[in-house]
């Protein structure tokens, strides 16, 4: 069995794509990213019963398999939400974990995992608000506004959800959960479904799960307003969404990457060996400076001792209020701080 197909739009057929070094393992339950640049993102999956945490990279230009880092990455897991954000991170919540066929457990959504496709690294963030329940095989989406992520439906531990907590938004300003107000006739939940946004509208195709007598094959949401969603069944292909705002995305590391630490110790030692040197070398500079005006012949003789010192002693003291502290001189090197199923 062939590993990548290519399905063209235009002439509505597929082919296979051979790589150059095809050497991936095959894997299921796992989902695919796409960025701008022509590369598809496969984390984690599960082959049998194992579960992974790696981040297999296809580069679609070159047809060749790269490797993205583990270090920092979320725990081994499958059937995971993924939504792009920002045309450089890959956020990816819950999941599904297990070491049999028998012993699983749905992932929580509390800590929510960010890739860095840029520079190839792992971020944790941890939620807070109205926080969903554990779940695995749900769909994700990215809002018009690009400031919060829409979940639908999914499973916790094999068990449907209930209409009142299949869905829920994340901001991904303040990294606070909620529940959206709705409008319309709300649908059941599923799981093993797809979701897209298409024009204003997340739409929910298939699954698993879910009354057919009741619900229709395809779920249509209007998310054009974040103060209500609407369910609907009706899609108006003729009203553009809303342009979308630059993304605010605040990440705080949970976990430091080790060159961040490594850089920030450095810098420090910079600051502190500058800030020594700086002080003596001032020290030096001001005693030797004070003992010249001191070896400075003066006229008179001893009658005039006392007149002497005074000019001595109010000469090193006008000259000393140049002296600059040495903490003014120390510049602070390396002070940079950057932010999974």
């Amino acid at each position: 069995m062939d590993l990548v197909y290519s399905y063209d739009t235009q002439s509505n057929s597929w082919s296979t794509i051979n790589l150059a070094n095809d050497s991936a393992i095959r894997k299921n339950n796992l989902k695919a990213i796409v960025d701008n640049n022509g590369k598809m993102y496969l984390f984690g999956g599960r082959f049998n019963v194992t579960r992974y945490n790696d981040m297999l990279i296809l580069n679609t230009i070159s047809l060749k398999w790269e490797i993205g880092t583990t270090e920092n990455a979320p725990s081994p897991r499958s059937l995971y939400g993924a939504t792009y954000v920002s045309k450089m991170y890959i956020v990816y919540l819950g999941g599904y974990y297990a070491i049999s066929n028998k012993d699983g457990v749905s992932l929580s959504l509390k800590e929510i995992y960010y890739y860095d496709m840029v520079d190839d690294m792992w971020l944790t963030r941890v939620t807070s608000g109205t926080i969903p329940s554990d779940r695995d095989s749900f769909s994700s989406v990215l809002g018009l506004d690009g400031q919060r992520i829409i979940i639908f439906g999914g499973t916790n531990n094999l068990n449907n959800l209930t209409p009142r907590e299949a869905l829920y938004v994340l901001n991904l300003v303040n990294f606070e959960w909620s529940i959206p107000k709705v409008s319309g006739k709300i649908p059941g939940s599923r799981y093993w479904h797809q979701a897209n946004v298409v024009n204003r509208y997340m739409v929910i195709s298939f699954g698993f799960d879910y009354d057919k007598n009741v619900d229709t094959d395809i779920l249509l949401l209007d998310i054009s307003n974040d103060e209500e969603y609407i369910w609907t069944t009706y899609f108006d292909p003729n009203v553009p969404p809303p342009s979308p705002e630059p993304t605010k995305v605040s990440l705080t590391q949970t976990t430091t990457p080790i060159p961040v630490k490594i850089g920030v110790a450095i810098g420090t030692c910079l600051v502190i060996i500058f800030s020594l040197l700086g002080g003596f070398y001032l020290y030096k500079w001001n005693k030797n400076r004070t003992e010249n005006l001191r070896a400075i012949p003066t006229p008179g003789g001893e009658g005039n001792n006392y007149f002497n010192h005074e000019a001595t002693r109010n000469s090193v003291y006008n000259h000393g209020q140049e002296t600059i502290p040495a903490h003014q001189n120390a510049y602070n090197y390396g002070q940079r701080m950057s932010s999974t199923p």
